[in-house]
């Protein structure tokens, strides 16, 4: 079971659209409310528990799966995947590392995975494209 990976899948499905509970979570991580943060992943943690269970299947060995009560859908299996992947980021690493692209056009979610937690864009597309504005406006102002 790799948690990296399925808060990695709370990024996707945020960025995807289509689930504002967990565009939440990043929302209050960004405004930097801890309490919240909590409350929100406790809040879904209640609303579909989670249930840990191990597998062995396609040749790699055993693991570990998580689920619900184990007659939902994919996409519902998803759903308590990325809830666990936040929980387990929060509690390792802090809501610092939950974050929002600085780009107003953009604001996709993304996990500062940066050793000194300072991440500001989801993507270096998107942290050219801030710093090329900027640079220009300073040029504007100069002239």
């Amino acid at each position: 079971m790799d948690l990296t990976s399925y808060a990695e899948l709370a990024v996707r499905l945020v960025n995807e659209g289509g689930h504002p509970e967990l565009a939440a979570v990043f929302d209050a991580a960004e405004r930097g409310s801890e309490q919240e943060v909590v409350e929100l992943l406790n809040a879904l943690l209640r609303i579909r528990p989670i249930f840990p269970e191990i597998s062995g299947h396609d040749g790699l060995g055993w693991h570990l799966h998580l689920s619900d009560d184990g007659g939902s859908d994919g996409a519902a299996e998803a759903h308590v995947k990325a809830v666990m992947g936040l929980a387990v980021m929060v509690t390792e690493f802090g809501i610092g590392r939950l974050g929002r692209c600085q780009d107003q056009s953009c604001r996709k979610a993304f996990l500062d995975t940066s050793s000194n937690r300072s991440r500001r864009y989801c993507s270096e597309r998107c942290s050219s494209r801030a710093n090329v504005a900027a640079y220009r406006a300073r040029r504007r102002q100069g002239a």
